[in-house]
């Protein structure tokens, strides 16, 4: 019997007829794909050459988990901090609300205080979420607490269910199906995290599921949405890999063979092999309307996806940052630093505090001439955080220079050049520093202390 279907393509407008009918394999033995994580070797990257085109949606967006992964990695936020922070992603996320949720956890009374308090701001976005138990039990705190989703754990690898929750996957999804049933009961949207994706068999387990969940959908007519959950950071972005390390092919499973709508399709990405960021622009290229984000990125062991990176991906694949206020990103990173105590490494994108900051004293002279030459964009317009140069024995007087306008926001003819006698007197001050056998960078409070003492022998201000 040929079950296969001919349906209209809704991106190309041309009738298509589908190649198979994907039914639950009920494996006696689990597939770990030995030949790609085989333990005691670095994993594989094959391929198999089967290319997926683009996909993106018109409509993409970013979620938030900087209160739930995002906590599980660190101590716990105080309610205050949860509160500013819930304030400065909604008005990071803008108008818009490009940043479109945020997911809570619910089993403390703390937890619940922070949400109830993130409620009472009213914001339309980022929308508040949850994550609970799977239980009837939890449910019924979602739906008191006025929510109207909540993320549900549905382990999908053959690791977890097998060895972790010692199952078969027939069994595994008769659980899971039958706790978002629960879930739906109650008039919650639920929000599926496909644990371990990277490490699934695709076609025997995850599509089979992910038919099945459509199917509960359309019965409730509730939302069901799907977070594809690179836990391990084995998700990689090459054209032609083979799944279910791909995550063009993931993305293209669930969306064409699966039928998951792109609006409730959304990437978690880990970065355990440095690819969370690429992962996840990957994920939005290729089907998913959402990316699953924390703050700098802080979450298990190497980390989430950082937010930040994610706002100037989705700028520079839309064109636009369609009302994000990208300041409120260094707002968010003096907070974590000054109350929170958060040590923000000094060469993390767009956060750290040398990202744009240069120290060769050639860098330092194109900086004085063009800072276009070598700054990725205007920083100080989307970022509050003009270009600068740190002055050590390399920065030259042309470092020099651009430090004392940059530091002092001189402007115009107001700007010392590289052979103003003020800039020469830095500069022998310098030199002597490292001749003497110094071998760190100047502080800034010492260039204030020497060009104090050096503006008032000359008789100028700046």
């Amino acid at each position: 019997m040929d079950e296969r279907k001919v349906s209209i393509d809704k991106h190309t407008n041309l009738l298509s007829l589908e190649e198979h009918i994907y039914h639950l394999n009920d494996v006696s033995e689990p597939n770990v794909f030995r030949s790609l994580f085989p333990y005691d070797e670095v994993p594989k990257i094959a391929f198999n050459n089967r290319v997926v085109p683009h996909n993106m949606p018109e409509d993409i967006y970013i979620t938030d988990t900087t209160f739930r992964d995002g906590q599980q990695s660190r101590a716990p936020y105080s309610t205050e901090q949860i509160v500013r922070l819930y304030d400065y992603l909604h008005k990071l996320g803008g108008p818009n609300g490009i940043i479109r949720q945020s997911e809570f956890f619910l089993y403390s009374k703390k937890d619940r205080e922070a949400v109830e308090k993130c409620l009472e701001r009213g914001y339309e976005f980022p929308q508040i979420s949850s994550w609970i138990r799977a239980n009837k039990k939890d449910f019924e705190l979602v739906k008191a607490m006025g929510l109207k989703e909540t993320g549900i754990l549905v382990s999908c690898s053959d690791y977890h269910i097998f060895y972790k929750m010692k199952m078969t996957r027939k069994q595994a999804m008769e659980h899971y199906l039958s706790i978002v049933r629960e879930c739906l009961e109650t008039g919650i949207s639920p929000r599926c995290h496909f644990e371990d994706i990277t490490r699934s068999d695709i076609y025997g387990f995850v599509i089979p599921f992910a038919l099945e969940l459509m199917k509960l959908k359309d019965e409730y007519k509730i939302p069901v949405r799907i977070r594809a959950c690179d836990t391990m950071g084995y998700g990689v972005n090459f054209s032609g890999a083979v799944i279910p390390r791909s995550v063009q092919g993931i993305m293209y499973g669930l969306t064409t063979h699966a039928d998951v709508p792109s609006e409730h399709l959304e990437w978690h990405g880990h970065n355990d092999f440095y690819k969370a960021v690429v992962n996840s622009t990957t994920a939005w290229l290729y089907g998913a309307g959402g990316v699953n984000c924390s703050l700098l990125g802080i979450g298990e062991r190497t980390g989430n996806t950082p937010t930040e990176a994610m706002v100037f991906e989705y700028a520079q694949l839309k064109g636009t940052l369609d009302g994000m206020d990208t300041t409120v990103i260094t707002e968010i990173a003096e907070y974590y630093q000054k109350e929170i105590g958060y040590k923000i490494p000094g060469r993390t994108p767009f956060v750290g505090k040398n990202f744009n900051v240069t120290r060769a004293g050639i860098h330092a002279d194109g900086l004085l001439k063009n800072e276009e030459i070598y700054n990725i964009f205007d920083t100080d317009k989307f970022l509050n955080r003009p270009v600068m140069v740190a002055v050590s024995n390399t920065s030259g007087l042309a470092g020099i220079a651009h430090w004392i306008n940059t530091y002092y926001k001189l402007k115009d003819d107001k700007q010392v050049s590289k052979t103003d006698l003020l800039v020469i007197k830095v500069k022998e001050w310098v030199d002597k520093q490292y001749d003497d056998g110094r071998v760190t960078v100047i502080a800034d409070f010492e260039l204030e202390e020497i060009i104090a003492e050096t503006c008032k022998s000359l008789g100028i201000t700046l």
